[in-house]
């Protein structure tokens, strides 16, 4: 079950292509597309995607009320991607809606999984901005465990926290794990980050890779460079 996603963060459609065909044909990696992408392409970049046979995260990270959710949901699941996400924040309630407007008739359905908090987090910046005065682990935990009762697949969550979800959540439940980068790189934006192999000693189930492979001077390397550290 072991994966790298590489977060496939560009502004349009044409970088993205240009992207992904440096990978030979019989090597499609797992993709994360996000806000910005979809945002800038909408739902017909997912199909090209999908259509050139990647497996796809589609990160947009829903957070509304429960019923528009599931309408969204919905929407999403006739997408045919491989996984969604949403805001464990938005309460069990809005995380059971998910699930219903997701699953299909004949009950397949993607992978669903919730952001419990975002490594750019920190613990000050959680107390002082969300208001949010316990441990960062125990909230991540709280968020996972409300997950698992909603029905979820899983969690986003940092690399640092994977080990203690699964040990509250069992090892089935899924930890995707961004804020990894290669030893000596540049942290960026994130601020619960480790590296590959640490991420694998922590039982990440699969980690989310962006600049560190996609501003590489050689992307297929730097992820073929990953695979192996975490594999």
């Amino acid at each position: 079950m072991r994966d790298v996603i590489i977060a496939c963060d560009f502004p349009s459609r044409e970088e993205t292509l240009s992207f992904l065909d440096r990978f030979p044909a019989d090597k499609k990696p797992f993709v994360k597309i996000g806000m910005e992408l979809y945002y800038a392409c909408g739902p017909e970049i997912v199909r090209e995607i999908k259509k050139r046979g990647h497996r796809i995260f589609l990160d947009l990270k829903l957070h509304d009320i429960p019923n528009t959710v599931k309408r969204a949901m919905h929407v999403l699941s006739a997408l045919n991607v491989d996984m969604v996400n949403l805001h464990a924040a938005g309460t069990t309630a809005m995380m059971e809606a998910a699930l219903e407007g997701l699953t299909r008739p004949d009950g397949t359905r993607p992978l669903l999984i919730a952001v419990t908090q975002l490594t750019s987090t920190s613990q000050e910046r959680m107390e002082q901005d969300l208001w949010i005065p316990h441990p960062m682990a125990e909230v991540v935990e709280h968020y996972a465990e409300c997950a698992q009762k909603a029905g979820l697949d899983g969690v986003v969550c940092s690399p640092l926290e994977a080990a203690r979800i699964h040990a509250c959540c069992g090892s089935d439940f899924l930890t995707v794990t961004p804020g990894v980068r290669f030893a000596g790189g540049d942290a960026g934006d994130q601020v619960r980050v480790t590296t590959p192999e640490k991420a694998r000693e922590l039982t990440s189930d699969y980690i989310v890779m962006g600049r560190p492979i996609t501003a590489a001077p050689d992307p297929v390397a730097a992820y073929h460079k990953a695979m192996e550290a975490f594999a």
